[in-house]
């Protein structure tokens, strides 16, 4: 046994952004192109709002909290020119000498001008307030009014250090109207949070919306596409590695629509987004704040480089881990019977620990990843509070805008981690994407006619013509094989194990093609039918019955219809399961995976009753009663006699008791065929045939 069980290609990880497999996603996203777009709009609607937050407190902190506002003297030169080139700001004193500014809105529009003290800010650049007359404080700012300042709107601007020279209730009453505009601004907010919110809950609803029908609908493609395939098609892929593609690898898509997609657009948009805003705040700690960006992006695509192995790593150990479980777990029987637990355990073990390791391993690459991001973003806020520190004190920039600038680099840093983050995901997603769609793309369905044939009519005589096949090359199973099944009669084939008998039985049900020569139902090349025509006029009972978790119903119906052949009770009754009765729920009576609470008689009658409810012209038994006893095989031989009436036979047997009435009885040796005859004729010939009756008699 090896240690990656089959498994290893699971590790395999695909490049993060494969566009060709984007395109080919691209059809099964399309029917949900109106989820996908409206996701897309919540996105960006919750984004600009999110934006918008500290933007809003920015305006907050300047406009009500500090709400400084400086007297630009318009008899100097600078101050003219000043009001002229910026009038939406300023509003001009009653007397006309002076202009009242807002300290951000100067800083922002001529910082080495509101740096100067004095100069064209007169009052010798003091800071006010802006207070508008009310009766409540019609009284205070009479006190005030000499050093203040009337504007031509009605409004007051008082200066800072008289208003702090108040008493706590008068400058309360005296800046209502500011602290009204804080609240209103800290609602504005609140609600901004709460629709953003609320767009988040419509995104993800959109969003697994669109990912779960993408999901669903990969899967039937897939799962329709593995049904189309031949057995050689299962003989070369484990069912745990066919399973893993339609559940796992199916998931993995349906986790890179909801979580990678829009989100990536989402967090890009979030990244431009705060850059532009950067810039338009203040270009100088924008440009200050940019130093930090090529570090980011080196070290986001070091630790992708570290965790991309890292997660290969652990996903390959999960998947040996899967296999490991899968094989075991099925065969408990074997490894209680043989006392084999302790060595089991020990390689559970092992593949545990390499389970263990790697996890903590890609532990180790995000417990060092995210510390240095927050690093980073602590360095870049602390670069911030050092300069616009220094530019909030030189009246350069005002206090709002650092604020903004702080928390807009706090969410810088967000979306990159994310980003960085999802980079797995999407490797994880392309791998599987690719893998479903090797699985899409391979075609080993047994090919039809052009024109395949469907007779209204099938007769069920059956012909081998020099029949040569190998299951790989190099290596023939069949070799020249030829004899006819006449319809209406049965043909035995014995003879050896691994001669070839089995394999015959697969031609006929062309579950292969043979390598040459024909194998024929009423002269017609099995190639040249319809496949699906064909096996609904063919029935196989093997001794290895699968029975699937269900009810006796649902496993000998197989969902087909019941009109147009025996019906149900018929099939149970003609089959000799007479046992169906006994059970409270009768045919309805569940049945576990496999069938492992009935007996092994039970499954076979079953399965004879399976192939009569589809009433087949012609009937294939493999061993059919190699693994039952000799009461149950009694009850098989009379079903046996029962179904041959009208029906070409072909019994693959061992027991060469069982097959004495056979109208004709083919000695495979070797892959080829070594004799033919009735059971009489080849015991006279005292050939092969005669040699292996005298075996199983002990003579």
């Amino acid at each position: 046994m090896h240690d990656d069980y089959g498994y290893s290609e699971e590790g395999r990880l695909g490049k993060p952004y494969n566009l060709k497999l984007l395109a080919r996603l691209a059809p099964y996203a399309r029917p949900y192109k109106n989820f996908i777009a409206l996701a897309l709009t919540v996105s960006v609607l919750g984004t600009l709002l999110s934006l918008a937050v500290p933007y809003v407190t920015r305006y907050a902190i300047d406009r009500y909290i500090t709400a400084d506002w400086l007297a630009l003297d318009l008899a100097t030169p600078a101050g003219k020119r000043f009001f002229a080139d910026h009038p939406k700001i300023c509003t001009g004193s009653a007397d006309g000498r002076f202009a009242a500014v807002l300290k951000s809105d100067a800083s922002k529009a001529a910082p080495e001008l509101a740096a100067k003290p004095g100069g064209a800010f007169g009052k010798g650049g003091r800071s006010f307030h802006r207070v508008r007359r009310t009766t409540e404080n019609r009284h205070i700012l009479e006190r005030l009014l000499k050093r203040g300042l009337v504007l031509s709107d009605g409004s007051v601007c008082v200066q800072k250090d008289a208003v702090a020279a108040l008493t706590e209730a008068d400058r309360r009453i005296l800046r209502s109207a500011d602290a009204r505009g804080a609240a209103l601004t800290a609602l504005l907010v609140l609600l901004a949070v709460a629709l953003s919110f609320g767009l988040g809950y419509l995104e993800y609803n959109f969003l697994e919306r669109a990912g779960q029908n993408i999901m669903a609908d990969v899967r039937m493609a897939l799962f329709d596409k593995m049904e189309a395939q031949s057995p050689s098609f299962f003989d070369r892929h484990p069912v745990g590695r066919l399973t893993t593609r339609v559940t796992n690898d199916v998931e993995n898509l349906n986790e890179m629509f909801k979580s990678v997609i829009v989100t990536v657009f989402k967090d890009v948009f979030i990244l431009f987004g705060i850059m532009a805003v950067l810039l338009a705040l203040d270009l100088r700690l924008a440009l200050l704040c940019f130093i930090l960006i090529p570090l980011v992006f080196f070290l986001a695509l070091g630790f992708g480089a570290m965790s991309r192995d890292a997660f290969r790593d652990l996903r390959s150990s999960v998947s040996r881990i899967n296999s490991f479980c899968q094989e075991r777990f099925s065969s408990m029987r074997t490894v209680q019977l043989f006392s084999a637990q302790k060595t089991q355990m020990e390689r559970f073990g092992k593949a545990n620990d390499d389970n263990y390791r790697a996890g903590m391993r890609q532990i180790k690459v995000f417990a060092l990843f995210m510390p240095v991001m927050e690093l980073l973003a602590s360095a870049g806020v602390a670069l911030l509070v050092w300069r616009g520190g220094l530019l909030v004190m030189e009246s350069r920039l005002s206090l709002g805008t650092l604020v903004a600038f702080i928390t807009y680099l706090r969410m810088f840093f967000a979306p990159l981690r994310d980003l960085s983050e999802k980079y797995n995901i999407m490797q994880l997603a392309m791998a599987s994407t690719e893998r479903i769609f090797e699985f899409m793309d391979a075609n080993e369905r047994l090919p039809d006619a052009l024109v395949p044939a469907r007779p209204e009519k099938v007769e069920g005589g059956v012909e081998f013509r020099k029949v040569s096949f190998s299951y790989s090359p190099g290596k023939q199973v069949l070799e020249d094989v030829s004899f006819t099944l006449p319809r209406g009669t049965m043909t035995a084939l014995v003879g050896r194990t691994g001669s070839g008998k089995t394999t015959c039985a697969h031609l006929l049900e062309r579950f292969y093609d043979p390598a040459q020569g024909r194998v024929m139902v009423d002269g017609i090349d099995l190639r040249d039918w319809d496949q699906e025509h064909l096996r609904r006029s063919m029935a196989l009972v093997s001794q290895d019955v699968f029975l699937f978790s269900g009810t006796i119903r649902e496993n000998v119906t197989l969902g087909r219809d019941e009109e147009g052949g025996p019906g149900l009770d018929q099939a149970l009754a003609l089959s000799g399961a007479d046992f169906v009765g006994r059970f409270p729920l009768g045919a309805d009576t569940p049945i576990a995976e496999r069938g492992v609470n009935l007996s092994g008689g039970e499954r076979q009658l079953l399965s004879f009753a399976r192939a009569l409810f589809q009433d087949p012209k012609i009937l294939i038994l493999d061993e059919a009663t190699s693994s039952v006893d000799p009461a149950t095989e009694a009850k098989i031989q009379q079903a046996v006699a029962r179904m041959a009436h009208k029906r070409s036979m072909l019994v693959v047997a061992h027991r060469l008791s069982t097959i004495e009435n056979a109208d004709l009885i083919v000695v495979m040796r070797r892959g080829r065929v070594a004799e033919t005859g009735t059971h009489q004729e080849l015991m006279d010939r005292g050939g092969v045939y005669s040699n292996l009756r005298m075996i199983m008699e002990g003579k």
